[in-house]
């Protein structure tokens, strides 16, 4: 298992913990211990399910408990996890969603399913290299997403979850055919001026997608009323058009000037570390629910590309920041065999969180 280091250090390397082992024997036999618990490797299980997919399962849980009992097992979880201790976690909220988590992985540690995960394909044409990525989400702590790229939109999609919004879903949305710009420095310390600019955007995207479907319905009028199919050559070519475009001017934009760069006043940060300098902005939205993923809906942002290794996200609504910084780590045979498989992929993690 991979963990995200202690929050909010997010350019710490992630840190490492075995689940299990298989020994191999002779006359090709194996045997499975489970790694889980404080009392050492004890007897385990692994099913094959299907094609990419497997189950581990504890037969000794009892390895699992302490002489403590759950408070203790509590208290070592948080340590490990977060690294401090309940008396330092001052917010009540705070404690709540910790609290949350721990027993919900708890229930699970006796039995886990495992499926591949691929890497995002990459274009030359990217912002910046996709791949996995570390980000502060508040009193949540350090959550791992997956940035791709899908010609004139990137994603940001939750590899590992929390209460509100499970893994798998799409926690951000960075539209990459509206740049913003930002106001000088000055300026930019005001929340009202930042968010004035992006609520102008979110206007403008607006008016284009309902600009965009009346056309599309004004072209399938037309079609039936003419009584021909439309042209499949013509449709692809329309489509080809739009995404080079788009890649286009994300390439014209790829390596311009720093510009300073501050949060606006009022705008929570786990990580004051932020770098003081930014390449580029585009409008974006990121996804928020309440408690168990009820009430979801997609809120205005802006996506703030650092370097080759970090971005922000700045949730307007929450009036909070997140910071992400790359995983270097080098996974073997992780990456898709196509751009198809990869997007399946992505549908088929979405369909497990919902």
């Amino acid at each position: 298992m991979y963990l995200p280091p202690h929050d909010p250090h997010v350019d710490d390397p992630m840190r490492f913990k075995p689940l299990f082992r298989i020994h191999l024997m002779e006359r090709k036999c194996a045997t499975v211990e489970c790694m889980y618990g404080h009392k050492g490797p004890h007897n385990g299980h692994i099913q094959i399910v299907k094609k990419d997919e497997f189950s581990t399962k504890c037969n000794q849980t009892d390895h699992h408990r302490m002489s403590g009992g759950r408070q203790e097992e509590f208290r070592t979880w948080l340590r490990e996890e977060w690294g401090r201790t309940l008396e330092d976690i001052f917010h009540e909220h705070m404690q709540e969603l910790i609290l949350m988590k721990f027993i919900y992985t708890s229930q699970y540690d006796n039995c886990l399913t495992y499926r591949r995960i691929y890497l995002p394909p990459s274009s030359p044409d990217d912002l910046i290299q996709p791949g996995l990525f570390k980000g502060t989400y508040g009193s949540h702590g350090l959550e791992i997403v997956m940035l791709s790229f899908h010609g004139k939109k990137a994603k940001g999609t939750k590899i590992t979850g929390d209460p509100n919004i499970p893994a798998g879903q799409q926690t951000v949305e960075i539209d990459l055919a509206h740049p913003l710009q930002l106001p000088d420095i000055e300026n930019l310390r005001d929340f009202s001026e930042l968010s004035r600019i992006v609520l102008e955007v979110q206007e403008q995207v607006r008016r284009e997608e309902q600009e965009r479907e009346q056309r599309q319905e004004e072209e399938e009028h037309s079609q039936q009323a003419a009584s021909q199919p439309a042209s499949p050559l013509g449709g692809e070519g329309a489509e080809g058009e739009e995404t080079a475009a788009g890649a286009e001017g994300t390439t014209q934009d790829k390596a311009p000037a720093s510009q300073p760069f501050v949060l606006p006043m009022g705008v929570l940060s786990r990580n004051e570390d932020y770098p003081r300098t930014c390449r580029i902005c585009f409008y974006g939205t990121g996804l928020i629910a309440g408690h168990g993923f009820t009430s979801p809906e997609r809120t205005p942002g802006v996506f703030v590309l650092f370097d080759d290794d970090r971005f922000g996200f700045i949730w307007l609504e929450l009036k909070s920041f997140s910071l992400y910084s790359r995983i270097k780590v080098s996974f073997q045979n992780a990456q898709a065999p196509s751009r198809e498989a990869f997007d399946e992929m992505l549908k088929n993690i979405q369909s497990l969180a919902t």
